[in-house]
């Protein structure tokens, strides 16, 4: 559980450094993403949250989880900048890297040695420490609290299809 931790938050703060460098942005994130998603190499989908049944509500609840996570944004900002598509494709593959990461991989390991609050609390704690090299100060409490409601999500629904939908909203409007 340690050395998950430890390779996410490593993956994460890599991918973080890189990014700085002119022109390496779009081929760090995708990299990161996909590095994040390795994670979940050996877990069963269903102990990630994975699976098939019950798709249209995991959607509709991912759905919901965006807007959710992109209100406080959509209250401040008129108008709503788009992507260029390279960023677009890097912006999803991140998200989806950083979900099977926390809320799969780790919440997994997590809950099977201290149980579901300390999976929604670890991950919280670890999301936002890995936050904090890419994102100013003033912006870890609102990761803080979007890891945790995606982290309650993924405890009380047994469920990552909604978080990755949600995640995945949230960073393309953001």
């Amino acid at each position: 559980m340690a050395l998950l931790g430890g390779f996410i938050l490593l993956a994460e703060y890599a991918r973080a450094l890189v990014v700085q460098v002119p022109g390496a942005a779009v081929p760090a994130l995708v990299l990161g993403g996909v590095a994040l998603a390795f994670t979940a190499w050996g877990f069963a989908p269903a102990s990630l949250g994975l699976g098939t049944s019950r798709m249209a509500m995991r959607v509709l609840g991912g759905l919901a989880l965006g807007v959710v996570l992109v209100l406080p944004t959509a209250a401040r900002v008129t108008a709503v900048p788009l992507l260029p598509p390279a960023l677009a494709i890097a912006a999803i593959a991140v998200s989806i890297g950083e979900e099977i990461a926390f809320r799969g991989a780790l919440f997994a390991a997590l809950e099977e040695a201290g149980g579901p609050g300390l999976a929604v609390i670890g991950t919280t704690a670890l999301w936002t420490a890995a936050h904090a090299l890419s994102h100013p100060a003033e912006f870890l409490v609102p990761v803080a609290a979007a890891g945790l409601l995606l982290g309650i999500w993924r405890m009380a629904c047994r469920d990552l299809v909604a978080p990755i939908i949600g995640h995945v909203l949230a960073d393309l409007a953001l």
